[in-house]
């Protein structure tokens, strides 16, 4: 079964659209059918009618405000936090620990554990793993869930009973350790999970390296500094969100990041062309250097 791209679903009914303004209207347009009278002391922003109108208004949009915040709560693509850990649960997924809490080092280490993005993707591989592992995506469900320290994997078969589930970390470049493959490994060739008849092999990442390099021109009016901060910010979540088993980096997406408001022109030095990984590799950027044009 496809994974569900959950960003492209069309926004459910439920959720309101909400205005003030809309709200006070009707809220006057009512006052007014029951008191013809009031309709030209509304019309004045001074007058203590208006503003108790208005007090209403503001506490009306904030109980469909929570009504809206209710709704998303108990669906996959908008719940986040304790809310996305009880969707989880009823699927039997629970939130993986990353890096686990050590108040004894010095500096104390604060528990990381796995993001929302992460965690709302395997609970939509979860259904596949009702079986053993024989769907692609039953394989890439049990090693995601095998540790923390996973980000992505890749699944294939290369040929007939053999299964190959590439792995990539976390940390560091998104080489995986020895011991981090053997917990996948070991999480894949348990009998409830792996068919009689699969041959599982399991092997890191290979990972391609870039650097962007690239100026900015900031038309007169914004703060240049602040247009270059956003625009390295929007690079580096993009680069982030690439860093990716098989993910393509293209110049175009280089360039929609950089190009943020207030740039007038982006001159790209680096790369030269897009990045295309094999379906065993990902890839990295390992500078960002990113400047107004002068």
């Amino acid at each position: 079964m496809a994974e569900i791209n959950l960003s492209l679903l069309p926004a459910p009914n439920v959720i309101e659209v909400l205005s003030f303004e809309d709200i006070l209207a009707q809220m006057k347009a009512a006052a007014i059918a029951l008191m013809p009278e009031l309709e030209p002391v509304l019309a004045l922003e001074s007058e203590p009618a208006t503003k108790v109108l208005q007090v209403g208004a503001a506490f009306v949009l904030l109980t469909r405000a929570r009504v809206n915040d209710a709704a998303k709560s108990v669906m996959l693509a908008y719940a986040t936090g304790g809310d996305l850990d009880q969707l989880a649960a009823l699927y039997g997924v629970q939130r993986l620990v990353i890096t686990p809490a050590n108040p004894l080092a010095n500096p104390p280490v604060v528990e990381a554990l796995e993001t929302d993005d992460a965690l709302r993707a395997r609970v939509q591989l979860a259904p596949e793993a009702f079986s053993t592992a024989g769907p692609i995506q039953g394989y890439e469900f049990h090693a995601r869930s095998a540790s923390g320290q996973v980000r992505d994997v890749a699944v294939s078969s290369p040929s007939p009973g053999m299964v190959q589930v590439v792995v990539q970390s976390a940390t560091g470049s998104g080489v995986p350790s020895a011991a981090l493959l053997n917990t996948v490994f070991e999480a894949l060739s348990d009998e409830t999970v792996r068919p009689l008849c699969d041959n599982v092999v399991v092997v890191g990442v290979d990972v391609v390296t870039y650097q962007v390099i690239a100026s900015i021109e900031v038309m007169s009016g914004p703060d240049p500094s602040v247009v270059l901060q956003n625009a390295q910010a929007a690079l580096a979540k993009y680069t982030s969100d690439q860093h990716r088993i098989g993910r393509a980096v293209r110049l175009s997406g280089i360039y929609a990041a950089l190009h943020q408001t207030g740039v007038t022109q982006v001159n790209l030095t680096s790369p030269l062309a897009d990045i295309e990984p094999t379906k065993v590799q990902t890839a990295r950027c390992t500078a960002m250097t990113v400047t107004l044009a002068t």
